[in-house]
């Protein structure tokens, strides 16, 4: 996905640090459920949110990505920044290796150390194509055990503050478990033009939670060149604090005359630490108040959510 969903507001503020050469910190994640994941096809699956020495992030994955000019699939990896308002004066250098674990022989496969600087123009690290899919797949590998393997990050520098290893299992469901088929709620809105920024929708009910939508009528940085758009989850006390929900979620501004409407997907973890997920930038301004586009009419617009919750995560 270009336009990737990002997280919220609402997380803990970025601490203060240093740069630090220390103990090597690493964050663990399995997918249990593996084949499930595999058949929803060429997208990217977000980690919960996760804090290592004072900092939040999180893991994208793709376990179909491909290279230019290559037919092989590949399981590719991604480590995100998750604060969305990094000062743009601040840089947060990292090195890091990416992690595949042998859970036959107790070994891994990594990938060479990778350094990026975080700032507010690049939060993410670049894609990193680990293993072949058909490699991660071979019973003689250990990478696949039970339906089930174990992906991480060990950073072994980052400016952060004094952080503990974390790890998190991802359970994917089968496509007749609980709310795996995608419910869908419509938000009509009569007047633009009187929103405030931000504004929310009523709270609706889908999947058996509560769920409101936020829109930046004039962008989340208040620029007023892009509309943003967020899902956030409503009731936490369900969940425990450490426990999260992977939705697929796809959030659109409907075309009220062609039907060609503006829809952008993600699958994301909601939970304490991340309740809301969603587009700083889900549309440009000119494009939405462009009559010829359908968006907005007579001062009224459609937001549509559809919901999907395919699994659970647990981090420990």
């Amino acid at each position: 996905m270009g336009n990737s969903c990002v997280p919220g507001s609402g997380r803990s503020n970025q601490g203060q640090g240093q740069v630090s050469n220390g103990a090597q910190t690493t964050f663990k994640w399995t997918i249990d459920g593996f084949s499930s994941l595999l058949d929803k096809g060429n997208a990217w699956t977000c980690s919960s949110v996760f804090q290592i020495r004072g900092l939040n992030w999180y893991l994208r994955l793709n376990l179909r990505d491909t290279k230019s000019g290559d037919k092989e699939e590949y399981v590719s990896l991604k480590l995100v920044l998750a604060q969305r308002h990094v000062r743009s004066d601040k840089v947060v250098e990292a090195s890091f290796k990416f992690l595949i674990y042998d859970q036959s022989y107790g070994k891994h496969h990594e990938e060479h150390q990778v350094s990026h600087n975080f700032q507010s123009t690049s939060t993410t690290s670049g894609t990193s194509c680990m293993i072949p899919l058909t490699t991660l797949k071979e019973k003689s590998s250990g990478f696949l055990v039970n339906n089930c393997c174990i992906l991480g990050v060990e950073f072994t520098r980052v400016v952060v503050a004094e952080g503990k290893d974390v790890s998190e299992t991802l359970f994917v469901q089968k496509i007749n478990n609980i709310c795996s088929d995608p419910q869908v709620y419509s938000w009509n809105i009569d007047d633009f033009f009187l929103l405030k920024n931000p504004s929310t929708s009523p709270v609706f009910e889908l999947c058996g939670h509560k769920w409101f939508i936020t829109i930046h009528p004039s962008g989340q940085d208040k620029s007023g060149n892009y509309l943003s758009l967020y899902l956030s989850m409503k009731v936490l006390d369900t969940l425990h604090e450490n426990s999260g929900n992977l939705v697929e979620l796809s959030i659109s501004i409907k075309d009220q005359e062609t039907g060609k409407h503006r829809k952008l997907s993600g699958r994301c973890q909601f939970s304490k630490n991340s309740p809301s997920w969603g587009w700083p930038k889900f549309i440009s301004l000119e494009d939405f108040k462009d009559s010829s586009n359908g968006f907005l009419l007579k001062k009224k617009c459609c937001i549509e959510a559809q919901i999907a919750v395919i699994g659970s995560s647990k981090i420990e």
